[in-house]
C-alpha cells in the first residue's frame, strides 16, 4: 500500500501547489478607441472586477480564482449569473491555464456589446522570459530572421519565437511578406530591435487602411519575479 499512498500524497501536494499559485491575466485592445466608451467589468461567475482595455500597452495584471472560468464582459458589475444580460461577450478559460492574455477586438455582429474576447495561454511552459508571441492578423505570408531565430508565419496564424538573442542587447530583424495571388516577395522591415531577457513580448502584424504593407506593433510584458516564502 505504501506506493499507492506515496502517489496519492504527491498528487495532493501538486494540487495544493497549483491552488497556491496566483492566476493572472493582462488585457489588450489592439486598434481599440483612444478613450473607452464605457467602464468594463469581467464577471467570473462569482464576482466582478473592473478592467482596462488599453490599445498601446498591456493592462495591469489582474487575478482570477482557480478552476474552470467563463468570463463575461459587462458594462456594469454583476453579482450573480442571472444578472448578466443575454448575448454579452464571453470566453472559457480552462482550469489548467494559470496565466493568460485576454485579447479584445471589434465584433459588429454582437448586438448586446460589439466586442469579442480571445484568450492566449501565457504560462511559462508556453511563453518564457525573453520569448516572443507573434500574431499575423493579415491574409499575407510572413517570413524572415529575428535575431538567431527564423520566422515563418502563415496568414491568420500565431507562432512562438524563442529568445532572439542570448543576452541583453540589439539584434537584427529582417522580415518579408507576400500578398495573396502574387509570387513576389516584398520587404517589410529591416531594423535592429532590443532584446530584454527579463520580459516576454506580444507582436502583432495587422493591416491598416489601404496600405499594401502591414504594420507591426510589439508589447512587452515585464513582471517582477515572485519572492519565495523563505525570503
Amino acid at each position: 500500500m505504501k506506493p499507492i499512498l506515496l502517489i496519492l500524497l504527491l498528487c495532493l501536494t501538486s494540487f495544493l501547489h497549483a491552488q497556491e499559485r496566483k492566476r493572472t491575466c493582462r488585457t489588450l485592445f489592439l486598434n481599440g478607441p483612444q478613450q473607452a466608451e464605457h467602464a468594463y467589468f469581467l464577471f467570473d461567475g462569482k464576482q466582478s472586477q473592473e478592467v482596462e482595455f488599453p490599445r498601446l500597452s498591456l493592462s495591469p495584471v489582474y487575478e482570477f480564482r482557480p478552476g474552470d472560468l467563463k468570463l463575461r464582459l459587462l458594462t456594469s458589475p454583476a453579482v450573480e449569473a442571472d444578472d448578466v444580460p443575454e448575448g454579452m461577450p464571453s470566453v472559457v478559460i480552462p482550469a489548467g491555464v494559470l496565466d493568460f492574455y485576454l485579447l479584445i477586438s471589434h465584433d459588429p455582429a454582437n448586438q448586446a456589446l460589439p466586442l469579442r474576447m480571445q484568450y492566449v495561454n501565457a504560462g511559462h511552459d508556453h511563453v518564457g522570459r525573453g520569448d516572443m508571441l507573434w500574431f499575423n492578423l493579415t491574409p499575407k505570408q510572413l517570413a524572415g530572421k529575428i535575431g538567431r531565430s527564423t520566422l515563418n508565419l502563415p496568414p491568420m496564424k500565431s507562432t512562438l519565437v524563442k529568445e532572439p538573442a542570448l543576452e541583453q542587447g540589439d539584434y537584427p530583424v529582417e522580415i518579408y511578406f507576400r500578398v495573396p495571388n502574387d509570387d513576389r516577395t516584398h520587404p517589410l522591415i529591416e531594423s535592429q530591435w532590443r532584446h530584454d531577457p527579463s520580459s516576454r513580448s506580444l507582436v502583432f502584424v495587422f493591416d491598416e487602411g489601404n496600405r499594401r504593407a502591414p504594420r507591426i506593433r510589439s508589447f512587452s510584458d515585464f513582471r517582477m519575479a515572485e519572492k519565495k516564502k523563505d525570503d
